[in-house]
Order: C-alpha cells, then structure tokens, then sequence
C-alpha cells in the first residue's frame, strides 16, 4: 500500500489517533520558532493540521501533504484560524518550491513516516534560506542502538502509518550544509526528539 493509499485510508481516524498523544509536544515544539512578522515557514507534511492551534501569530505559513484527504481537514483547521496559512499538494521528498525561499521549516512526525527520509531532509534543507532554522519533532533510534522490538515491526507498520527503525544522524549526514543547534528527547530517555537544525551560509 502506498503512503498515499494508507493515509486516505487513516484520515478520517488520524486526529483521534494522534492528537491527545502529540499536542503538548507540538506545543512546545513550537515554542521554538522565533519568527518575526512576515517570515516565511513551510511545513512539509502539515497532514490534517494538528500544529495549527500552537502556531505562533505574525509569520506566513505554508502546509504541504500528499494526501488530499489530510489536506481537507487541515484547510477546514487553516480557515478557522487567524493565521495566513496556504496549503499545497505535494511530495515532501520533491518540494515544489525554490531554493532558499523559507526562513524556517517545521517538520513533525514526517521523516519517520516517508519512504526515503533522507531525501525529505535533504528537501527541506533546500528551500530553507541561510541562516534559517528547521525545527524537528519526530521518533528516532539512536546510533547503534538495538531495539529489537522496534526494528521487528517496522516491515509490517512501515506499509501503513510510520517507521520505527530511523537513525536522525543517518540522516544528518547526507545533509552537510545543516548543523544541529539542538537535540533533546521529549521526555527523559524518551524515543521522540526535539532538533533544531541550521542551514550554513
């Protein structure tokens, strides 16, 4: 099943799956983007909107997913609020946008969920201006670690919803020109991590 099948398929029931569970950390997540008035922030993987709510006021938003039945809730979610946010169809992994033209990406619960994550954060550093800031939110196994349990389920959950055997710094390193500000877990110990990356001049 492709992640556009299996998420047309999840729509109707993602909020009620993932939205108790994740809200305080978008939330603080969110804390972290220090955009000023008319700064330009893309969200790649927006799905049905959940981050609208704990989006600070002043910057211009933009929403992309691949799947129109995500995007359907995460407009009726955007037209509700009081922010300008302008929502696409498109592939996180082949962004439809140019180079260096967002001040800051926000990327939560996404690279765990693409087939190729390396090429989503490769993407997002792309369209991200100097000096801007990409914020993460997202489960990852650290380098080396077993996890046996984890990577025994992923064939099977990856064809539906999520990965479960990523290693961010695998990922960190098909991407020179970004560096790591920040990297901590949501909870001590914690499988999901907060980043916050730079893009070098």
């Amino acid at each position: 099943m492709s992640l556009k099948h299996s998420y047309t398929f999840i729509a109707p029931i993602y909020d009620a799956m993932v939205s108790g569970a994740t809200s305080s950390w978008r939330g603080k997540s969110l804390q972290r983007l220090k955009g000023a008035a008319g700064d330009t922030v893309l969200i790649p993987g927006i799905g049905t909107g959940l981050d609208i709510q704990h989006l600070p006021p002043g910057p211009v938003y933009t929403g992309v997913d691949l799947t129109p039945a995500m995007l359907k809730k995460a407009t009726q979610r955007a037209e509700a609020s009081e922010h300008s946010i302008e929502l696409h169809q498109g592939d996180v992994m082949d962004l439809p946008f140019d180079d260096n033209q967002f001040d800051h990406v926000v990327m939560h619960l996404i690279l765990a969920v693409v087939p190729e994550p390396h090429r989503a954060l490769r993407e997002a550093g792309r369209v991200l201006k100097p000096g801007g800031t990409l914020l993460i939110l997202d489960k990852f196994l650290k380098p080396g670690q077993v996890a046996p349990l984890r990577r025994l389920i992923n064939p099977f959950i990856s064809r539906v919803a999520t990965r479960t055997n990523v290693v961010f710094e695998e990922l960190l390193a098909q991407c020179p020109q970004l560096e790591t500000l920040e990297d901590h877990p949501t909870i001590p110990g914690g499988w999901f991590r907060y980043i916050t990356l730079e893009k070098r001049d």
